[in-house]
């Protein structure tokens, strides 16, 4: 019997939880030399990131939107607010600087009371601000230290004195991990020059990276000449072009703050740095997880490369590899073959209950059922950079799953499904019942298609951050086009919320 084809899940991003397994601190020391962490810093029982930025009356950016995102991917956010702007979706109406004096005096209070992973910073709309940040920064080091230039904001207010240019490239690049200027941002930063190609996206990254972070990532979801949302991360020897989907959207202000922030709260958990990068641009994005069938496959001609390829193509962001029937070597062998498509998509792939081919494949990640092998023993024996995903159908289970250390749940059947016997349907009560217990992001699963996955994602629940579907994509003889059209309606109808 031929492997499943992928069973699709779209979701927008799986979170990591809090829990000791799936969120390790990182005990790696940074390249720079850097002092301890003072001793009288109070330890804290989970990841922390601190923004220094400032404050959105709309909450759509600033530090209003780190604290979502900070809190949706499992770490604890603490704030030091540079400034607070009236604005809202049309533009910035008004800005009211935070005396230098008394930034200090919170940056004081939090670094030396609080053990602070990462720091993350936005708004610095002075050149003093930035100055007392590095003094404190040295006073108090932290382990990453991730900067989103703010200059201008999305609707093109301008953010910061022009003064701080020099500040952020004399002073505070030489202390960061990671920049995350927009194109707009990398011009200023680097005295105007144009930005129109992914190769002009390159050399701006190198450029920056001379500042002296050790990473760059320069954002190209302001190119409107590309057809794809496209990002350039350099380490100071490769570049990686991170591509994802352009969602036509007017929707896009406090993207650049919850990416940098997201950043941030993986960085805190322990993530390498590019794993970070990629976590956080799949958080930004909405997500299209799919699942394999081996019947549908074989119904239709495709083999499960074929199948994963297709979805892929199609707009898939994660595949999770379905397969009830196949000996272990043959589902090992499809597993490793659908490793290799979707390592060089950079799209994670998730086996379906078997932790040994898991490992075997060097899989990103599992996802089980509630009579499977825990979410915390699968953890013990992947490590904390895996993804784990459970099914869930009660708040009991899903409070479960967040204790062991999965990093979401899948939560259906929501409608009657013929992929899953003697499955029962918990409609759309059961679904929110669920979400709103549950601590970590969910992904609807069970009978959901083209007609209806659109009115699942509009119930507009905040951890609801998807849908699965299998047959949907699968008993369908062009995989690609279906998933283009569930993906297209999954976006609109987050847009639309």
């Amino acid at each position: 019997m031929s492997p499943a084809p992928p069973q699709p899940i779209l979701r927008p991003h799986p979170r990591p939880c809090i829990s000791s397994f799936s969120s390790p601190r990182r005990t790696r020391p940074s390249p720079r030399a850097r002092p301890c962490r003072l001793a009288a810093a109070r330890e804290m029982p989970w990841p922390h990131v601190l923004t220094v930025a400032g404050s959105d009356s709309g909450a759509g950016a600033g530090i209003q939107a780190d604290l979502k995102a900070c809190a949706a991917l499992g770490a604890y956010c603490s704030t030091v607010i540079t400034a607070v702007t009236a604005q809202n979706t049309a533009g910035v109406h008004g800005v009211h600087l935070v005396p230098e004096e008394f930034i200090r005096e919170q940056l004081n209070s939090v670094l030396s009371d609080m053990s602070v992973d990462v720091v993350k910073t936005g708004m610095l709309p002075s050149a003093g601000i930035i100055q007392i940040l590095c003094e404190s920064l040295r006073k108090f080091p932290v382990k990453a230290l991730v900067v989103d230039p703010v200059m201008v904001s999305t609707s093109g207010d301008s953010l910061s004195d022009p003064s701080t240019l020099t500040n952020y490239r004399d002073e505070l690049f030489a202390m960061a991990d990671i920049v995350t200027p927009n194109v707009k941002e990398a011009s200023k930063l680097l005295g105007g020059v144009s930005l129109h190609t992914v190769s002009d996206m390159r050399d701006a990254a190198a450029s920056i990276y001379k500042f002296g972070p050790r990473y760059v990532l320069v954002k190209g979801g302001d190119m409107p000449d590309l057809s794809e949302a496209i990002d350039v991360f350099y380490d100071g020897k490769e570049f990686v072009e991170l591509r994802g989907h352009r969602i036509k959207t007017r929707n896009t202000h406090g993207t650049g703050c919850t990416l940098a922030s997201s950043i941030a709260a993986e960085l805190a958990k322990g993530s390498t740095m590019l794993h970070a990068v990629q976590v956080a641009k799949n958080y930004v994005e909405s997500a299209l997880h799919h699942m394999t069938d081996s019947r549908m496959n074989k119904k239709w001609g495709h083999t499960i490369k074929d199948a994963v390829k297709a979805a892929i193509e199609g707009g898939a962001t994660i595949v999770q590899l379905r397969e009830k029937d196949a000996e272990s070597r043959e589902f090992l062998a499809a597993a490793k073959a659908c490793m290799e498509i979707c390592k060089s998509s950079r799209v994670p792939l998730l086996i379906n209950d078997r932790v040994d081919i898991a490992l075997a494949c060097n899989a990103d990640g599992v996802h089980v059922g509630q009579s499977d092998v825990s979410a915390r023993e699968i953890r013990e024996l992947l490590g904390p950079g895996k993804i784990i995903g459970v099914s869930c159908k009660t708040p009991a289970q899903a409070e479960q799953a967040w204790n062991d250390g999965a990093d979401y749940i899948g939560c259906g059947g929501v409608f009657p499904t013929t992929t899953k016997v003697n499955n029962p349907t918990l409609g759309f009560e059961g679904l929110k019942t669920v979400c709103l217990a549950s601590k970590l992001p969910v992904v609807a699963i069970g009978g959901i298609n083209a007609t209806n996955a659109g009115s699942v994602m509009e119930l507009g629940l905040p951890n609801l951050k998807g849908v699965a579907v299998v047959s949907a994509l699968f008993d369908r003889e062009c995989v690609m086009t279906e998933t283009r059209n569930l993906r297209s309606i999954l976006t609109n109808a987050v847009c639309s919320v």
